[in-house]
């Protein structure tokens, strides 16, 4: 017989008797995953009725859960590599890890800076779900904190997907961070107008309108003299959901002005003042008279 087909036939049977010797292991390998697949459901259904009890962030409670499904899920596959492959040890397979995790690190260094900053989120808890937010601009609601981004929808019906990242390292306005919210309202009266009269007014008209809180109080301050009216600043304290803040300022304005009609003050244009005078009366080029004589 040829050589060469020796030679094949020899390697033939060798990984055939290789393959029948590994056998059994395979199969163990495999009862081994299934047992984890199993495993790892019962982890993760016992990771979320522990975090319903012990953490009320859901966003939280669901990287809990996932973290423990992928941690059960590395352990089988782990034991499951050392059972199929008895050459294999445990430290080769964490030696491979290590300097698959370096490479990996280096390739996705993006992804992996906004999981951190989506950690840090969510345990820190800067805002909830349903907050309403400002940040780089953009403003909406908190609708999801995932591991990677943070979605708002906007109030025109937009949504906004920011990087954790970006959320973390800059300044965000959490505008329902409190119970309550301060609009301020300018408005201008006439230079004639007697101004306790209008401050009491304007108090009185404001703590009338449906939706401003009694506590904090509502004030009216004199922030200056403008061109053509006295300036004054109203202010009042609402619920901080933009659409409460929103109608609300719509209604204090229409109260101020018909409160301002009822007590004849005047709100007023703005004005300018002409001064008209004779240019050749007032040149500065015009000859001097006089009856003095020159010394």
């Amino acid at each position: 017989m040829n050589p060469v087909l020796q030679e094949i036939k020899a390697t033939l049977i060798n990984l055939v008797g290789q393959g029948v010797a590994l056998a059994p292991a395979i199969l163990i390998a495999l009862v081994v995953l299934g047992i984890t697949w199993y495993a790892a459901n019962v982890v993760r259904r016992l990771t979320m009725a522990a975090g319903r009890r012990v953490v009320k962030n859901r966003s939280l409670r669901m990287l809990m859960v996932q973290t423990a499904y992928v941690a059960a899920w590395s352990v089988g596959i782990i034991v499951a590599c050392v059972l199929a492959f008895p050459g294999l040890g445990l430290g080769d397979i964490i030696g491979l890890l290590g300097l698959s995790s370096v490479a990996i690190g280096f390739a996705f260094q993006d992804i992996f800076k906004n999981f951190l900053a989506g950690i840090l989120l969510l345990l820190q808890e800067p805002f909830r779900l349903g907050d309403q937010i400002v940040v780089e601009g953009y403003e909406g609601t908190v609708e999801e904190i995932a591991i990677r981004s943070t979605q708002i929808r906007t109030y025109q019906g937009e949504r906004v997907v920011i990087p954790n990242a970006v959320v973390f390292t800059n300044v965000v306005q959490v505008k329902t961070a409190f119970s309550h919210r301060r609009t301020d309202l300018e408005i201008g009266v006439d230079y004639n107008t007697p101004l306790p009269e209008a401050v009491d007014t304007m108090l009185k008209a404001v703590s009338q309108v449906p939706g401003v809180l009694s506590k904090p109080e509502p004030e009216v301050d004199i922030v200056g003299f403008g061109e053509s009216s006295i300036d004054m600043m109203v202010r009042y304290w609402t619920e901080p959901e933009r659409p409460s803040v929103r109608r609300t300022q719509t209604q204090v304005a229409i109260a101020l002005k018909a409160a301002c009609d009822r007590a004849n003050i005047n709100i007023p244009y703005p004005i300018r003042s002409l001064y008209y005078y004779d240019q050749e009366k007032f040149a500065d080029n015009s000859p001097s008279s006089g009856n003095g004589d020159r010394i």
